[in-house]
């Protein structure tokens, strides 16, 4: 009886991740019912990955440890800044206006 009772719990903890997940994607996709893919369209802004996904994620990782590896990384990711220019002085530049292309050799290292 306790083993059919966490067997049950297992598979709701993950079949409704993965049943949220599907009708998020049918939802987003198909545009019907509009209000709700509203919600989840300003969601997305946030969260590149939805609930079905980010349980799979922990499932994955939870069984192989080289999957949380690749989830901290993509997080990680996700945090830092990507500026086109590191603080070094640009050597290349573009002047549309102008019609001119300037590139500035940089030092042989």
């Amino acid at each position: 009886m306790v083993m059919m009772v966490s067997v049950m719990v297992m598979a709701v903890v993950v079949m409704v991740p993965f049943l949220l997940g599907a009708a998020r994607h049918v939802v987003l996709r198909t545009g019907r019912p509009k209000w709700v893919r509203r919600l989840l369209a300003a969601r997305a802004k946030d969260t590149p990955t939805g609930a079905g996904a980010t349980a799979t994620d922990e499932l994955l990782a939870f069984l192989n440890a080289n999957k949380r590896v690749q989830i901290e990384q993509r997080e990680e990711e996700r945090l830092i800044r990507h500026d086109v220019q590191d603080g070094a002085p640009p050597r290349t530049g573009v002047d549309l206006d102008a019609g001119t292309a300037v590139i500035r050799p940089g030092r042989a290292e």
